[in-house]
């Protein structure tokens, strides 16, 4: 599946406790901690003075899952705040994060390079592939439609896009760092603020 040649906002959810002490969290459900609700509303007001800045904001895709979520709602509610649109926050299950099966809880360790390769998949997790083939289209449907949205989840999902864009995957994006993205060969990954 390939991704289609259309701009779109990013956001990846801000820290929670698992992600400050170096844990896989996948698919568990863990909440934004003091630091991560900081950063959430830091790049709410980030949007909030930039939204119309490339292209503005049209709609917000969020991952069902509470951090995604949460961070959604704080960029949401900034950009109100400051003049901007009122704008619908939809979830799509397929943004949700990679299920790290066996991994969940544990450190991230030297397994992760070679998940990303296709060379390992920890029991019961999501190959590297398949998260690609999900996020694709999670993205895809994000895009059809007037205007750019914002999609907010998760770090794994973005070294999955990464791969479908034909960029390095493993490379890490901060918590709540508002990146706007552009089609070409390659891509371009601007951050914001």
């Amino acid at each position: 599946m390939m991704l289609s040649e259309r701009p779109y906002w990013y956001l990846r959810h801000g820290e929670t406790d698992w992600n400050a002490a170096g844990l896989s969290q996948g698919r568990t459900d863990i909440q934004l901690n003091e630091k991560g609700m900081a950063q959430a509303h830091t790049a709410g007001g980030i949007l909030a003075n930039h939204w119309r800045d490339h292209a503005p904001i049209a709609r917000i895709v969020a991952s069902p899952l509470g951090r995604a979520l949460r961070t959604a709602e704080i960029a949401r509610d900034a950009i109100a705040t400051a003049g901007g649109p009122a704008l619908e926050i939809t979830t799509d299950i397929d943004l949700q994060e990679v299920c790290f099966g066996v991994q969940e809880g544990e450190p991230m360790g030297d397994w992760y390079d070679s998940w990303i390769a296709g060379d390992y998949t920890p029991e019961g997790a999501e190959t590297f592939a398949g998260l690609r083939d999900r996020a694709v289209g999670a993205v895809n449907r994000a895009t059809e439609g007037e205007g750019a949205p914002l999609i907010v989840c998760h770090g794994a999902m973005f070294r999955a896009l990464r791969a479908a864009m034909g960029l390095p995957a493993n490379v890490r994006l901060p918590n709540a760092v508002p990146m706007w993205l552009v089609p070409g060969d390659p891509w371009t990954l601007t951050q914001v603020g």
